[in-house]
């Protein structure tokens, strides 16, 4: 059996032996994604689904699959149906629209949303993040116009459980991922398609799957990679953008997620964090948002329009508290960017797309990827800003919301001209206590987990996706000075290869562990939440993979902003 690495989900590997049609399956229905191998045996799976009285959900052409709704007593049958790849379990990713904000509006074309935030004035028109490496911790990039001529993307490890899937590897089967990295640094000729930073380049790391699964270990490898790799030749990584959170139950001064992010802002990388998309009751934003150093962005909502006397601070976004809450806002709602057709969001909220190549959704998400596109803009004009002088010029000169609540709106909207103006600030350095990263990954995990699909068992405790035991004591040096990894070794297990052939790392088979009573490595993972919940059927609000958005809370049902 082979296990997938992904965010999103383990499929199981099963045989092609012979199956017997259950002429009425018993046991609760239960909701699960299927890939197959052929078209001959993806008719087959799902002539087994109706005949067995369940219901097929949506096609999922990405990857030869489908979604259904099934008695459970047909799980073991569909696993062992011959030409089925895998089965797994969708239904604690909740990729259904629970989360997905379809909240109506007008479009907002990313050219706006960059001219309406000073991209395209005097002192900005010619700056395209040229020679700025920004690093995208996500669902992976698909090759799509904008994204696909040579040396715009370098795929770093797909930390995801669809590495072991052959023809999934750094394949955005989701679809978040591709949007966020058409906001940052699109560019599309051919359609006038360009993000925030159409000449920077984009290093993705992989580590969610199509149905949104994902553990907290996966992520902290792929932070700590980044901080690794971050000199490698050619890549020149100074931003990071991650448009997720959990809600973790312990203090940023403890979290080991807050610790991996201070870690890379302590070796030069600007990381930028979605708060969330829990509104404005929310008094928490989401990890690692909480951490102090980090910019933490909120979303506006545009109205309609470009000028900004009509802003507002969007109804999604999470509005924290008076000791932390977002550091700024940028444009989030019903962006405008690319679509990856086939892929689980195109799929199941076709009222999102806008033309043959994009797509609409809303969030903290995107606005993050704004203003990672913005930072890229600034570090271009002068490379040798540090993470703290970025982030003081980009609070000194956001434009206060009129009539907003101030914690909500922070310093106020991006302003990247009135930031390209400013001085480079003499006196910078913040000053926050440092996080120390002794906390737990239970913690860090918040509600949000990854489960075993078969046995229904959780990854929960002080352990990583291959049982390794988590040791805060030996981890956090490591991190702290960039050592993290080795090659292709990380928390003393190989993730990756660690051969580079120009445009992406290499991938290896996964050695798993047992750390239930079964071995899971074929089986099929599923992730119980991510809190960016919610493409809905326009806009993800930064909710969850679950119908657009992840927000920050989604990976634990609240990560994905």
């Amino acid at each position: 059996m082979k296990l997938r690495a992904g965010l999103t989900s383990l499929l199981t590997t099963v045989g092609l032996a012979a199956v017997a049609t259950p002429a009425a399956a018993a046991g609760p229905p239960v909701d699960v994604i299927v890939r197959t191998a052929s078209p001959a045996a993806l008719a087959g799976a799902e002539a087994l689904v109706r005949r067995s009285g369940g219901t097929i959900e949506r096609d999922l052409a990405v990857i030869s699959g489908f979604a259904a709704r099934v008695p459970s007593g047909v799980v073991a049958a569909l696993e062992r149906t011959p030409g089925v790849d895998e089965v797994t379990a969708d239904g604690t990713v909740r990729m259904k629209g629970r989360n997905w904000i379809d909240d109506g509006g007008a479009n907002a074309t990313v050219g706006t949303v960059k001219r309406a935030a000073g991209g395209k004035k005097t002192n900005t028109v010619a700056l395209t993040g040229a020679g700025v490496g920004v690093a995208l911790i996500d669902s992976g990039v698909a090759p799509v116009p904008g994204l696909s001529q040579p040396g715009k993307v370098v795929n770093g490890p797909d930390l995801s459980f669809e590495s072991q899937t052959p023809g999934l590897v750094n394949i955005d089967s989701y679809g978040h991922g591709t949007h966020m990295a058409g906001i940052i640094a699109g560019n599309d000729p051919a359609t006038g398609f360009e993000g925030l930073a159409p000449g920077a380049k984009l290093i993705s790391l992989k580590v969610a799957a199509a149905d949104g699964a994902a553990d907290v270990s996966q992520v902290i490898a792929a932070i700590d990679w980044v901080v690794t790799h971050r000199n490698d030749p050619g890549l020149n990584i100074r931003v990071l953008n991650l448009s997720f959170g959990t809600d973790s139950t312990q203090s940023a001064l403890l979290d080991p997620l807050s610790y991996a992010v201070e870690a890379a802002w302590r070796k030069g990388i600007v990381v930028v964090v979605a708060v969330g998309n829990d509104g404005p009751t929310a008094s928490r934003v989401t990890m690692p948002a909480a951490n102090p150093y980090v910019i933490a962005v909120g979303a506006a909502d545009a109205n309609g329009t470009e000028i900004r006397t009509d802003d507002t601070v969007a109804s999604f976004s999470t509005r924290g508290s008076y000791s932390r809450h977002a550091d700024l806002l940028a444009t989030g709602r019903s962006i405008v960017s690319l679509r990856v057709p086939g892929s689980y969001i195109d799929l199941a909220y076709p009222g999102a797309r806008v033309t043959d190549t994009t797509f609409r959704g809303s969030g903290t998400s995107q606005a993050t990827a704004v203003v990672s596109g913005s930072v890229a803009l600034l570090l271009q004009q002068r490379p040798g800003l540090t993470p703290d002088q970025v982030k003081k010029l980009l609070m000194e000169s956001a434009d206060p919301l009129t009539g907003a609540d101030p914690i909500a709106a922070g310093a106020g909207q991006l302003d990247i001209a009135g930031a390209a103006a400013l001085s480079v600030p003499l006196t910078a350095r913040q000053l926050f206590l440092p996080a120390t990263g002794l906390g737990t990954l239970e913690g860090a995990r918040g509600s949000s987990y990854v489960v075993d699909a078969v046995t229904g068992r959780a990854l929960t405790g002080e352990r990583d996706i291959f049982g390794a035991p988590w040791r805060p004591l030996v981890w956090t040096p490591l991190a702290r000075d960039g050592r993290a990894w080795t090659g292709g070794t990380w928390n003393g297990k190989v993730w990756s290869g660690s051969a580079y052939n120009g445009t992406s790392w290499a991938s290896v088979t996964w050695n798993t562990a047992t750390w239930t009573s079964l071995n899971w490595a074929g089986r099929a993972w599923t992730g119980t939440d991510w809190s960016g919940r919610a493409w809905t059927g326009r806009a993800w609000t930064g909710r969850a993979w679950t119908s657009g958005t992840w927000l920050g809370r989604a990976w634990t049902g609240r990560a994905w902003t």
